[in-house]
């Protein structure tokens, strides 16, 4: 009886016990990392992200992958993170820590100037931002050196050999008075010279002193001039060469890196706007569009507008569906309004467009330009 009593009561006390959920594993894994239990904190997080994936417990789960030196788990657990919530700041400052584990030191850097422009008057972000550049100059500077040094290696082999080929035949002669030779040869070497010879019969000497002051005259000041120059050739060179391959973003953040790298060629930035499809705009921006990215697509449009009218305006249409667009609006410094003002001053209403398109465009101006396109009659001369 006392048997079926302990087996009953152990049931209920099973059927009372909470069935875990994602919170409370996550605060579980939690006081395992307080404890410096980074496997079995990375245990619990896996079981909360299993139950309800959320940014906070793929964050926290490369956070202990970082205390456990797995680098690589950390960088996509921080990329699922983002992909859930693309301005958790967190989750760029632990994918830069992860990233710059792997070497991976262009793509950290990308991560710190986004992650600042997002955040920044956050400390730790500066931090990582400065460690990360001088890590990534010091990395260039390397190359550049052995760039350089190789190049002049190959310069100074090229010169060996020029030298060695146009003074073999002379090698027996160089340097004669030198060696010592059998009164034969000498007596001969003496005779043949001396017919060949400038006057005083001292020709060898002054013709060897010249060629060796010539050759010192070209070698001395060549490599410390060369080191600079093809130093200088060589850091731009792998400056140009790194500039990232640009794909369709997805997120706000995707798009700030490909901008950026194509940020001196208008004709690359086009592409990449023009491979967005407008109405997704919103949904990439979401609310981390910037006012200096704001002016740039504008900017953009308008150079679409002279070929494709009717994707400007889709462009300019869906881009202030985006999240606070008024409020962008409305904190846009006098530079950036003026600028807004002339772009549709010089390009929207005056470029040829349908009847359509002009509409549109006067729509457009009330939201994207304060006080509507009738500001313009007062402020224009």
């Amino acid at each position: 009886m006392a048997g079926r009593y302990n087996r009953t009561n152990y049931s209920s006390y099973l059927n009372d016990e909470p069935m875990p959920d994602a919170t409370s594993e996550k605060e579980q894994g939690n006081e395992y990392f307080k404890q410096k239990k980074f496997a079995e904190a990375v245990e619990c997080y896996s079981r909360s992200i299993a139950l309800s994936p959320t940014a906070v417990a793929f964050a926290n789960r490369a956070m202990a992958y970082l205390k456990l030196r797995r680098f690589e788990a950390a960088e996509n657990d921080c990329t699922e993170a983002l992909n859930l919530d693309d301005r958790y700041v967190k989750a760029y400052s632990r994918r830069i820590t992860a990233r710059k584990g792997l070497g991976k030191l262009k793509e950290a850097m990308d991560d710190a100037e986004f992650a600042v422009s997002v955040d920044a008057n956050n400390p730790e972000l500066r931090k990582q931002y400065s460690e990360i550049k001088a890590l990534l100059m010091e990395k260039m500077a390397k190359r550049s050196s052995v760039q350089a040094k190789h190049t002049i290696s190959e310069f100074d082999k090229a010169g060996d050999r020029k030298n060695i080929t146009s003074h073999a035949p002379s090698d027996p002669q160089k340097d004669s008075f030198m060696e010592v030779d059998p009164p034969g040869r000498a007596a001969a070497g003496i005779r043949e010279l001396s017919g060949g010879a400038s006057k005083g019969g001292s020709g060898v000497s002054l013709k060897d002193n010249n060629m060796q002051q010539s050759r010192d005259a070209k070698q001395k000041p060549g490599p410390e001039i060369s080191v600079q120059e093809l130093a200088s050739r060589a850091a731009s060179r792998y400056i140009s060469n790194t500039v990232k391959s640009v794909k369709t973003p997805k997120t706000a953040y995707d798009f700030e890196v490909s901008w950026r790298a194509i940020s001196d060629d208008l004709t690359q930035q086009i592409q990449l706007l023009k491979s967005i499809r407008p109405e997704r705009l919103p949904e990439i921006f979401k609310d981390a569009l910037s006012s200096a990215f704001l002016i740039d697509i504008v900017k953009c449009t308008a150079s679409i507008f002279r070929d494709d009218a009717v994707l400007a305006v889709s462009i300019l249409e869906n881009l202030a569906k985006v999240s606070r667009f008024d409020l962008i609006i409305m904190c846009l410094s006098p530079m950036h309004k003026s600028e807004l003002r002339k772009i549709w001053s010089q390009t929207f209403l005056v470029e040829t467009a349908s009847p359509d398109q002009v509409e549109a465009l006067r729509r457009l101006q009330a939201k994207y330009v304060q006080g509507g396109w009738h500001d313009d009659m007062f402020t224009l001369s």
